[in-house]
Parts: structure tokens; C-alpha cells; sequence
């Protein structure tokens, strides 16, 4: 008589010995796990070794990655250039007409400007770049937001260092390795960056959402002087980004301040700055808060 095709694993020693194994393997992984988790959560910077040889091994395919990204936006770019051709000649012809006032009145005021720091014997140079690189990724999915950019110790990049690209703050460099970095996005949750309204001294600390906007809260509380559309700069307070880099851009009033969006978006961001961090005997010693807002993250994160 054939032996049935279904038979349970009690008929067979090996049988009994793969399904012993198996759980075995289970149990033994998810005690790895918990250990690894428990770790983690005690001593966060035990695995960094591990995370920075992880971005160095996934950098060349982020690389290509962000080449595919950037031939994809602009296919799109050039098929929505057409489909809308015509309103967009009449917007932007307005818009150039308006620039054109805008711009003669702000070279007016750059050449005031130097007039007066020339009499007052002020001199200001703009930091020269630590590296330059592409953005190679950043999380879109994730709670916590960061980036990977293709520059590492190798080309003198150093933990803390801002980084911007030309249209604004990125973020700060986080995790170095050999040759890639590790970023934290101005909008991630444990970054908060020292700002001020662009045409005044409206100071106010911004912090990271999560969502890819920025919680602005006010030093000074009382009659919110914000308005929608206000461009928001670095203030410089705190030492480590330097004065007016732009940062947001005002979207909705709060009671203690706004809510802004950031105008370097790392989706759209091709490459990135890394600027040194902005320390000099100019520097005015800061508060506790600000000392904390230049810093942005916790000390667990550290």
C-alpha cells in the first residue's frame, strides 16, 4: 500500500528535526533582535561604525539613483512646459516687469551698503565651501528625516557642519564616514535652527515638523508681527550657521508664532554645500536656548 502523500512530520526524524531547527532559528532571532534593540535604545552611538560602513556601501547606488531622479524631473519638466506654455509666458512677463524695479532699487541698496561699511571699515567674506556633492538620498518615508551626501572626513568634512545648497539650509552633518555623510534635515523633529525675519530683527527659533514644514515659535511673545509669505533667515545666533542663509518661507500664523516651508527641499535638491561651522571672536556668547538650537539634537542622538 502507497504511504499517504500528506504525512505529518511525527513520521519522519527528519521531518521533526527541520521543524525543531526552524523554530529554533526564530527564537534565537528574535532574542538577537531584543538584545540589538535593548543596545540601541542605552548607547546609540554604539552602531554608528555600522551605520557609516552601511551609507559607504550604499553610496554609489544613491549616486545613480540621483542621476535617474534628475533625467526623470526633467522629461516631466519639459512635457509640463508645454501643456502650460502660454500662462506661464503671461505670469512670468508680469513677474519680470515687477523684478526689474525690484532689482534696481536692491542694487541701489547693495551699493549703499557697501558705502557705509567701506566708512566703517567693516569687512565681511563669505566662507569658502568645505566640499561640494550631490545629495545621493534622503528618507521620505521614515519619522526622522536625513540625507547622504557623497563627501566624507576624506575631504574635510567634520561633524556639526551646516549644509545648504543654493537655495537654503538643509540641514547639518550628523554622522561622518570616509567618503559619505550623514545629514539631519532642517525638518526633522530634533533640529532647531536659530532664524529671524528677513527685513528685520523678528527672531524666532525653527523646528523641524517631520512633515517637511517648520514649527516657528517667537522669542518674544506677544502681538505675532509675522505674516504669510515672510522669508525667514539664520539669525547666526548660537555660532553655527552663519548670518542670513535662507531657511522658510512663511505658509500660516500660530498663536506663539507660524508654521513655515522650508525652501530647500531635499527632494528637489541636487547638490549640496558644506559649509564650516561659523565660530568667530565676533561671535556673542549665546543663552541656553540658543546654545540648544544651534546644536538641534538630543543628547541621546549624540
Amino acid at each position: 500500500m502507497a504511504p499517504p502523500a500528506n504525512r505529518r512530520p511525527g513520521h519522519s526524524r527528519r521531518a521533526q528535526y527541520s521543524s525543531f531547527f526552524g523554530y529554533l532559528a526564530g527564537v534565537l532571532g528574535a532574542l538577537i533582535g531584543a538584545v540589538l534593540l535593548i543596545l540601541s535604545i542605552r548607547n546609540p552611538g554604539l552602531f554608528s561604525g555600522a551605520q557609516s560602513a552601511a551609507t559607504e556601501a550604499a553610496e554609489p547606488a544613491g549616486s545613480a539613483s540621483a542621476v535617474t531622479r534628475r533625467a526623470g524631473r526633467d522629461i516631466f519638466s519639459v512635457l509640463e512646459g508645454y501643456v502650460l506654455a502660454g500662462s506661464r509666458y503671461d505670469k512670468l512677463n508680469r513677474e519680470l516687469k515687477q523684478a526689474r524695479s525690484e532689482l534696481a532699487e536692491s542694487k541701489a541698496i547693495k551699493a549703499e551698503n557697501r558705502r557705509l561699511k567701506k566708512l566703517l571699515t567693516i569687512v565681511e567674506d563669505d566662507p569658502e565651501p568645505v566640499a561640494v556633492s550631490r545629495l545621493t538620498g534622503s528618507s521620505a518615508a521614515s519619522s526622522r528625516r536625513y540625507a547622504t551626501i557623497g563627501v566624507g572626513f576624506r575631504h574635510g568634512v567634520r561633524d556639526g557642519m551646516p549644509v545648504r545648497s543654493i537655495l537654503g539650509i538643509v540641514g547639518r552633518v550628523l554622522q561622518t564616514g570616509p567618503g559619505s555623510a550623514r545629514v539631519l534635515l532642517v525638518t526633522d523633529t530634533q533640529s532647531l535652527v536659530p532664524v529671524r525675519r528677513a527685513q528685520d530683527d523678528v527672531a524666532a527659533f525653527a523646528q523641524g515638523r517631520g512633515d517637511g514644514t517648520l514649527q516657528v515659535r517667537l522669542i518674544d511673545l506677544g502681538v505675532n508681527p509675522l505674516k504669510k509669505g515672510d522669508i525667514l533667515v539664520t539669525s547666526g545666533a548660537g555660532g553655527l550657521y552663519r548670518t542670513g542663509i535662507p531657511v522658510a518661507v512663511v505658509t500660516e500664523l500660530t498663536p506663539d508664532g507660524a508654521q513655515a516651508r522650508v525652501l530647500s527641499d531635499p527632494a528637489a535638491t541636487d547638490y549640496a554645500i558644506v559649509e564650516p561651522i561659523s565660530i568667530g571672536p565676533e561671535t556673542e556668547p549665546a543663552s541656553a536656548n540658543e546654545q540648544q538650537a544651534s546644536g538641534g539634537a538630543t543628547d541621546s542622538e549624540r
